[in-house]
């Protein structure tokens, strides 16, 4: 039933995301909030907003604790969060979420300056993940379909860290995570 996976996704989101966010000063919950309230604030659309609110639901599906980087483990949330959300979401919703990470590589392959922008966290998870990508992997990810939506989705992902920022609830967005659901 498609209001299950939407009851399922609130009550993730409501009971599992208090967790802090690696090593900023907000929690999961706060992150995700953030980052659909910025789509959302730009009109992006449903689609957009859901993968904006979902880009990090790997790390609520796994064991591995609140900060795996830290501990030197790459926990492959995108990769997690992708398989977890395939059988209810279009590429639309699934693909952002799933190679938001590789924008991150790519944004700091292709702009001097991102790097810098990184937390703390965003520059030991990179290490991980495979660092800046070559000039190779660029060309291979501009060529992706959902890669300039990944690409937007990092930019609220790296914004989406402000402590005390007032959001709307996670039931403000569960009727945008409805509407992008597979029919």
């Amino acid at each position: 039933m498609p209001q299950d996976i939407v009851s399922d996704i609130q009550a993730l989101l409501e009971g599992k995301a208090e967790g802090r966010y690696g090593l900023t000063f907000i929690n999961q919950q706060q992150h995700a909030l953030q980052a659909a309230w910025l789509a959302e604030q730009e009109e992006r659309g449903d689609a957009l907003v859901t993968a904006s609110l979902l880009h990090d639901i790997g790390h609520l599906v796994h064991n591995l604790g609140d900060n795996p980087a830290d501990a030197g483990i790459d926990d492959r949330h995108e990769e997690l969060g992708h398989a977890w959300l395939v059988n209810h979401f279009g590429p639309e919703v699934t693909e952002p979420v799933r190679l938001h990470v590789a924008a991150k590589r790519y944004l700091c392959a292709v702009e001097p300056d991102y790097f810098a922008k990184l937390s703390q966290d965003s520059v030991k998870s990179l290490a991980l993940q495979g660092g800046p990508m070559s000039t190779e992997e660029v060309k291979a990810f501009e060529a992706l379909p959902h890669s300039a939506e990944a690409v937007r989705l990092r930019r609220y992902d790296e914004q989406a860290k402000v402590k005390g920022l007032q959001t709307p609830t996670v039931a403000h967005f569960m009727p945008a995570v409805a509407r992008s659901l597979m029919s």
